[in-house]
Formats: structure tokens, sequence, C-alpha cells
């Protein structure tokens, strides 16, 4: 017997019974995106390395150990994307999106990272991903972290996160600040958790992100990167601030919070919950004014933010309980034989070209009328169309309620299309 081949570890499969609670949520997000103008963009997978090299830095864990990368056929280095806004930044860029002009983007797909897999985090995860460009100003900021809050309200989960932000000001100020915090950490270096070790060199301003009990005491005594900030970034963090208030979005200010990607400055920010353990960030991003002009473009101001659908979808699924989307029908027609079969097509299509804004399904195969109906039911259909020898003599369709306990009746079914209006009108389904 031949082996059976399994999935990837880390890659994982979204199974029909989990799909709907996916696009229920994309939905949502969607809808809201194109009230506030956002408009989608389609990037590809596969990028030049470089990319990555040159926006998230090369000194990032994502770049030093989580990348897939390797020589295509031309011996030229590729990577599947780890995340997207460094592709959206160069495809923007390629196709003249941001000359002279303002755009506000969003995308979703696969990411790939090579790391640990667990609860919500895999080697292949989905974000969705929102950009907004030309625009200097902490309005925009506000307006993309207010309809991140529209985004919980509207998928049940506002009371369960909470937004955190910071400004981790200019690259000179970042610069200063991670001077002190060196030389306040290197003769303490044996107290650090070994990443934050691995840290103190390369990249500083990661040890602040740390989650070690241990570090963490200790930068309680450490210089603050508020300290830091140079004026212009001051100023636009107390506006942003302003404008949080003014909107009624409560926040909690974190001098701790920064990115782990090297194109961020100025604003940045975290939706938390307590409800996933330690996986507690549902959607992250902030400033990159520098990253347009970082990859050959004219100098840009952009903010963008990211969430990861796993861990979101994770998110809705615990708090939702049964008000989750169920039914994959909302009619479900039954033939009893070959002839039935043929009309049960016809009546099928007809009801889908009436009502293109409900869910018909065809039983196919040959099936009792009792499996059939067990069928009906499990689909989550509020009817069955039942279609037998006798209905067929006497040009009828049998609607058959299976929800709310009432009797069924005989249609005829020239008068199908307008009876169905009135009954699925009565039971809401349009």
């Amino acid at each position: 017997m031949l082996q059976r081949i399994q999935a990837i570890r880390g890659m994982h499969d979204i199974l029909p019974d989990e799909t709907r609670l996916w696009r229920h949520v994309e939905g949502q997000l969607h809808t809201i995106l194109g009230s506030y103008g956002y408009q989608e963009i389609r990037l590809p997978i596969l990028e030049m390395t470089d990319l990555f090299k040159r926006s998230v830095g090369e000194v990032t864990d994502i770049v030093e150990k989580e990348m897939y990368t390797f020589a295509d056929r031309n011996d030229e280095s590729v990577t599947l994307r780890p995340e997207g806004t460094a592709g959206c930044v160069r495809a923007a860029e390629e196709n003249g999106l941001l000359f002279n002009q303002t755009q506000r983007l969003w995308y979703s797909g696969p990411m790939f990272r090579y790391e640990r897999p667990q609860k919500g985090r895999y080697r292949q995860f989905h974000q969705l991903g929102i950009e907004a460009f030309g625009m200097a100003g902490p309005d925009i900021d506000a307006e993309m972290i207010a309809m991140t809050a529209r985004f919980w309200c509207a998928l049940g989960i506002s009371d369960h996160v909470k937004l955190q932000i910071n400004s981790i000001g200019n690259a000179a100020s970042r610069l200063r600040f991670s001077h002190e915090l060196v030389e306040y950490l290197r003769d303490k270096i044996a107290e650090l958790d070994s990443d934050s070790q691995k840290r103190l060199e390369k990249n500083p301003l990661r040890i602040l992100d740390s989650k070690n009990l241990d570090t963490q005491r200790l930068l309680d005594s450490a210089p603050s990167l508020a300290d830091y900030l140079d004026e212009e970034s001051r100023e636009h963090f107390q506006d942003l601030q302003s404008l949080l208030s003014a909107s009624g979005i409560p926040y909690q200010v974190n001098h701790r919070l920064v990115r782990g990607l090297d194109y961020y400055g100025q604003t940045v920010f975290e939706w938390v919950t307590e409800a996933l353990g330690a996986q507690g960030t549902v959607c992250a991003g902030g400033r990159y004014n520098g990253l347009v002009e970082q990859l050959g473009g004219k100098s840009t101001p952009a903010v963008g933010c990211a969430m990861g659908m796993e861990r979101l979808i994770l998110l809705v699924e615990s708090l939702a309980g049964d008000d989750l989307p169920e039914a994959t029908a909302d009619l479900y027609c039954i033939g009893l034989g070959k002839q039935a079969k043929t009309v049960q097509l016809a009546v099928a299509e007809q009801l889908r070209s009436a009502y293109p804004q409900i869910k018909v399904m065809m039983h196919c195969g040959e099936a009792s009328l009792k499996n059939q109906l067990k069928k009906a039911d499990k689909s989550g259909a509020r009817f069955a169309l039942v279609i037998g020898e006798e209905e067929l003599q006497n040009d009828v369709v049998i609607i058959k309620p299976l929800r709310n306990g009432q009797e069924q009746k005989k249609i005829s079914r020239d008068q199908l299309v307008e009876n169905m209006h009135t009954l699925l009108f009565n039971e809401k389904l349009i």
C-alpha cells in the first residue's frame, strides 16, 4: 500500500465547516473597507528576496530565521512573502499609483514564515492588510484605527479587544534612544533572556517587546523612548490622542510598544486581547513614512496595519458561540425518480434566476425520501421542495417547512416563483 501523503507541518487545510465562518468574517471586513473608500489590490505570493531584506530589515527574525527563500531556475533569489506591506509598496510604486496622489488599498491572502506552529499560528497563514499612502497627518492614523474598531463591533468582539498606541519617533530619535538603552543594559546582559541578549547589539528596540518577566522588570528602570522623541513625532502623537479621544475610542499608551519590522516610525498601534492566551495581538500596524523611498520611489508618507485571519477567526469563534452562520442552503430541492430529477433541475434553476440572493441546493444521486429529507435538514435549509411521481402528474411541488413546524403545502409549478417570494419574505430569507 502506498504511503498516505499528508499536509506539510504548519500548512493547514480550511474545511467547509470552517469556511462558512471565514466568509462571514471576510465579508464584514470587506464591506467596512469599501465604506471607508479602500480599494482591493491583489499581489504576487512570490517576490524578489531583496524586497524583504531592504524593507523588513536584515537583522530581523523574519529575514534571519523565518523566510522561505530559494533560487529559481535563473538562479535568482526569490521568497514566498512573509508579510504584505513591502509587496504593496513595490506594486504601488511600480504601477504609478503613488505619483501626486493618495491611495487607500487593502489586500488579503496567504503569507509564509518558518516558525514553530501552534494554535492560531501557522507556517502558511492568512493576513488582511490595509495601507494608506500620501497622507502625513495623524488624521489618517486615527481614521484607520477607527475603522479597525468598527471591524470589532461588526464581528461582536469589541468588548474583548483593547487598543494600545505608542510613538517610536524618527530614525534619529530611535538611534539616540537605542544607544542609551544599550548602555543601560550592557552590564546587565546576564540578567536578560536569551532572545534579548541576541538583540542587544543588533536590534535593541525589540527588547522592549520581550515577554520575559525578568527582562520586563529590568526595563522598569531603563530609559524611556518617550523622553527621546523628536518634536514632530511628539506633536503628531499628541494630535493622534486628541483625535481618538474626540471619537470616543478608548486607548492605552504603552511606551514599550514597538514593531518587529525596521520600516516603522512615529505611530505604532496594536489591538490586543486576553481571550486567546499568549497569542494576544489581533491587529497591529503603524507609520512607515520612509519605506517608499527606501525601495526606490519618492518620499511618501504611509500608514498601515494587518491582522492574522487565523487568530481573528479563532477569537470570533470562541466568543460568538451559537451566533455563528450555519446554513449552507435556504431551499433544498428533492426529486424522486428519473423524470422528477429532470423537473427538479429546472425548478432549482428557475428559483436561482428569480432569487439570486438565496442559496438553493439540489439533491444529486438516488436516495429515498427519508434520506433526502435528512440531507435537507443537515444543510440548514428552511424549506424542502419535493417532486415525486404524484407531483409530476399534477404539475405541483410540495413545500415542506423544516424549521418552524408548519404543515407542508402543495403549489402549482407555474405559481411557484410568485408564492416563494411571499413565503421567503415572511420567513426573512431575503
